[in-house]
Formats: structure tokens, sequence, C-alpha cells
């Protein structure tokens, strides 16, 4: 008979019984029941159990599949998961493999009917108890948002976040905390309200801004979503009347009584870090901190901010355009982006540029439909003759496989599992001894064992995931060589978001400098989730394109590059110096 044990503690709860004894309650069950001193361990030390993102239970389950075990033990219910879909579908999959599941706990087991039912049901009762809190700390949440007070997080631009202690109807004192000015900031923030009153545009505001080298509270560039951000924030604005009919009629539910003093402080609005609620759900509350802003300009500055929104046109996205994404301004750094000239012709231009009215970068632009003709055939003169490239990818493919996590992690388990023996040892020693002073000595050293296992298990489940991710990358590598093999072919019959992917997948950046007519390609990219470049920085340093010997292969392509030859379509250079196309690493 052989014994799996899974054990789990949240990081976010001092509560509960800890890793260690977890799976010694554990082991004395099996021991008991099972006559077996014979255990697989699996232990998930700060991982929360509202899902299955965990990697030693993974691996459980891996192991599951392969018929390692054939009873698994944990010490609760809620060790497993506390949603109860998780839970129905760990329990199937145990069963379709034959095993059976036992909480010691609950003494539910698996191997009955009854024990089965009864799991159900208590697992329905586990995510009710985890809905029930979560719901129960948002709904104090929002109490205490209604109270005006700062509840946490990223302060606006303008304020810092200060603590004030108070004294509870206990007479304990507690603490909470308001926003407190920073002048300098706030300065800012006044020039933006004056600036868009006085140019009625977002556009001209941020040329001002960037023209002038103003920065964001993280001490960078500006752009319209930020300035807009600002203009719409009641936490600027003094309280009145009118400005909390405004926000009403928006749909927002607003708390206390305007004072023509006191700004605004807005909760409820984002589900996570990205989405925004129905703005039903907000809630503005009349702050303790004060406004900058009247409520008759801020209320002019959001008229004007609707006028400008519905005489804005419908631009949709571009449909000629393949760089877009992966193109870099040589001078700055930033994004080239899309200008369409007379004639349907369109342009690729520094977006720095043209947000800062030329002020802090002049890079020239470049013809779309040149630059792109240029870079198709470069990459097709590349893939013709692949050979070297796929030499390369092949030895890095090689270096992934020979990784060797594999006896690492073999090897952390040894380890964790010795101190654990070590640690077990000194534990029956701890039951025979009368003297304080010894007895305090060995359970310090224990602790000094456990924290070590606590520091070997995370070396561990960093090299299951290094593991995976090498996985990942071998696929990605072949990915790549296949692309490699028939880039030339595919190239001229895809569409056009076909051949944007095909490029980004063997094209990290291309960079234009257009006073010196210079075009610098440089292989091979990340495609959506960066693994492939993951991959290069883990085989210490080593290139597919630029190998530490400077092979004539690569060097070869370094020319320059006349786009009057290469191409009938493409215009004659009227006097221009030639381009120069180049391939880096």
């Amino acid at each position: 008979m052989k014994i799996a044990i899974y054990s789990r503690k949240s990081k976010f709860s001092e509560k509960g019984e800890s890793i260690e004894n977890q799976v010694q309650l554990c082991k004395e069950y099996a021991q008991k029941h099972f006559n077996t001193n014979e255990f697989i361990i699996y232990e998930d030390e700060g991982f929360s159990g509202k899902n299955t993102n965990r990697p030693e239970f993974q691996h459980l389950i891996k192991d599951a599949k392969d018929k390692k075990f054939n009873v698994l033990i944990c010490y609760r219910l809620d060790r497993i998961s506390r949603n109860i879909a998780d839970f129905s579908m760990l329990i199937n999959q145990l069963q379709e493999f034959g095993i059976s599941f036992i909480s010691i706990r609950e003494q539910f087991d698996t191997s009955t009917p009854m024990g089965r039912a009864m799991m159900y049901i208590a697992g329905v009762f586990a995510q009710l108890e985890r809905e029930t809190i979560a719901e129960r700390v948002r709904d104090n949440m929002l109490e205490l948002a209604k109270s005006g007070r700062w509840l946490g997080g990223q302060t606006p631009l303008g304020f810092n976040s200060e603590a004030i202690q108070y004294y509870d109807e206990n007479m304990k004192p507690r603490k909470m905390y308001k926003l407190s000015p920073i002048n300098t900031e706030l300065e800012i923030v006044n020039l933006i309200y004056e600036k868009y009153l006085e140019l009625k545009s977002l556009s001209q505001v941020n040329k001002f801004l960037l023209s002038n080298h103003y920065k964001t509270k993280q001490h960078k560039d500006w752009n319209k979503k930020q300035i807009q951000e600002i203009l719409t924030n009641p936490v600027y604005v003094k309280s009145s009347k009118e400005v909390v009919e405004y926000l009403k009629s928006l749909g927002i539910t607003v708390v206390g009584k305007p004072d023509s003093k006191h700004a605004f402080l807005t909760y409820n609005k984002k589900i996570g870090t990205k989405s925004y609620r129905n703005i039903s759900e907000w809630i503005a509350a009349i702050s303790r901190h004060e406004g900058i802003i009247d409520g008759d300009k801020w209320l002019e500055v959001q008229k004007t901010l609707q006028v400008n929104k519905e005489k804005a046109p419908r631009l949709g996205k571009t449909n000629t355009a393949l760089l877009t994404g992966i193109l870099k301004c040589a001078h700055c750094g930033c994004n080239m982006r899309v200008a369409y000239g007379h004639n349907k012709t369109y342009y690729y231009t520094c977006s720095l540029k043209v947000d800062s009215g030329k002020t802090r970068c002049s890079n020239p632009n470049i013809r779309g439909d040149e630059l792109e003709t240029l870079v198709i055939n470069k990459l097709k003169d590349i893939t013709l003759n692949p050979e070297q490239l796929i030499k390369n990818l092949s030895e890095l493919k090689e270096t992934a496989t020979t990784n060797n996590t594999d006896f690492l992690i073999e090897n952390l388990e040894k380890k964790i599992h010795d101190i654990k023996m070590a640690i077990s040892n000194l534990i029956k020693q701890l039951a025979y001894i009368n003297d304080d002073d010894t007895a305090k000595y060995i359970r310090e050293e224990i602790e000094i064992l456990n924290k070590e296992i606590k520091s070997l298990n995370k070396e561990k489940t960093d090299l299951i995931e290094q593991q995976e991710k090498i996985q990942q990358q071998k696929l990605d590598l072949d990915m790549f060589t296949n692309i490699l093999k028939k880039f030339g072919t595919l190239i001229d019959q895809c569409t056009l978001e076909e051949k944007k992917f095909l490029i980004s997948s063997i094209v990290k950046s291309i960079t234009w400098d257009g006073e010196k007519g210079d075009i610098k390609i440089i292989l091979f990219g990340e495609n959506g989730n960066g693994s492939m470049g993951g991959l290069l920085s883990q085989s210490g340093g080593k290139s597919f394109s630029m190998p530490n010997k400077k092979s004539a292969f690569f060097s070869s392509y370094k020319e320059v590059v006349n786009p009057c030859n290469l191409h009938r379509v493409i215009p004659r250079c009227h006097g221009k110096i030639p381009y120069r196309i180049s391939l880096s690493s």
C-alpha cells in the first residue's frame, strides 16, 4: 500500500496547524490504519486554497496519473481546495485512477458511498464559508469608505497617505489614514487643469507637458490617458451641490454633505487591477482632505471633455501597417506609429516626436511600404539558407534538454527528507527530557531546521517552475525552426495579421535612424509571452543571430542596401541617401 500525504498552509494565515503538524498527524493515521511507514509527501507552504495553481498539488496530480500511490491523505478537507468545483474534479480524477481519499479531521473516506456524499456536502460548506468571508470583508471596506478615509493603494498625484490615531467608543487606540498634500505635485495638477481650459485638447496639453519635461508621479513621461484621469478624478474638486448632482447623474452613489472645501474619494471602481465595475456600483465619499479645484471649473472641464469625445473621429485599427509594436525609434527608443499622408501613403513616425511637437525627438519619418519591403526581403534572404541559424537553435535546444533540474530537485528532496528525519528524532528526544534549558535548546534547533526546510522547499518550487518554463521554451524553439524554414514561402501567401505574426516570431525589434538611413533588425524575438528571450538569458547569453565567433555567415548581412534596386514597387530615391539594413542579436 502506497500512501501520499498532502499539506498546505496559506501565507496569509497565522492560525491553523503548521505544515509539519499536518504531515505528522497524517502519518500517525496511516501507521494506525494501514500499518506503513512509507509515504510520499507533498507540501505547499504559502499557497491559498482558492484554486489549484500550486506546484506540489500539480506534482501530486501528475503522480496520481502515474499511479504512484493508492491512498491520498490530508489533515482537513480545505487543505485540498476551498473551491467546490476544483474539489469535485479532484475526487473524480482520484476515482478514475483508483485512488482513495481520506480527510482525517472530518473522518471522510471516499472508499465508501456515504463518505463520498458527506465529503461533497462539506466541500459546499467550505466554499460557502470562503465566499461569505470575502463578502463580509468587502462590505466592511465599503462602510469604511463611506467615512471618507483612505483605504490604501497607489495615492493620486499630489498626495501622500498619512496615518491618524484616534480612540474608538471603547477608548481603544485605533489608526486610520487620510490623504495629505504634496504641494509640488499639486502645482502640476493645477497646471494641467489651467492648460486644458486654455487649450481644450488632451493632445495639446500632453505636448506642453512633454516639451517642458514634466513627469508623472512615477517620474515617467505623460500620455493622454493619464492626463484624462487627472482631469476626471473628483479627488481634486471641492465638493459642492452641483458636483454632487453631476456625479449622481453618472450613476455614482455619493456619500457625505458638500461643504465647498473637502474633496471626494472614489471606491469600489475596479475588479482587481484592470477591469472596471459598472459605474452604478461606484461610491464617491466626501473625504477628509481638501480640494484644490473649484467646482464650477471642474464641471467646465468635464463638459469640454464630453464635447471633444463626441467630436472625435471613430478611427479603426490600421489594416496596412506590418511593423507596429516592434519598430522603435533609434534616437529615443520610443515606439514608432503609423501616420497617413496623401494618396493613401502611410509613414512610420516616432510617437514621442509627434506627442512633444518635435521638441523631444526629431527622427525623420520613413515610408511604410518602403520599410516593410526592405524588412521582408532581408528576412527572405536569411531564411533561404537558414542552416547556421537552425544549427544554433539545435545547440540551444540541446542545452535546454540536458538541463540538470531533475537531478537538482531530487537532491533537494533528499535534503528535505533528511532534515525532517532529524526533526523527528529531536521531537522524540524532547519527550524524554525534563531539563528546561536542554529542551529550549532542542526547540530552537527544531525551529532552525524548519526554516531550512522552508528555504529548500522554495528552492525546489523555483526549480520546478524553471523546468516547466524550459519545456515551453523547447516547444517555442521547434516552432521557431519551422517558421525559419518556411518563412519565404508563407510570407507571400499570408493575410496581414498572419504576416505580423510571422515577422514578430523571428524579429525581436527593428530600429530606424532617419538621419543616418540605418535600419537595424534585431533577431530573434519573443512572440507574446517572452519565453524565447527567457531561454536566451538562461543559456549564458548565447544568441541565435550573433554567436561569440563573429562568423562570416552573419557579418555578410551587414551591408548597405539601396531600396531602388530591391523591388520594383518601391519609388525612386529622389537623391536621398540609401538605406543601410543590418542584423544584430
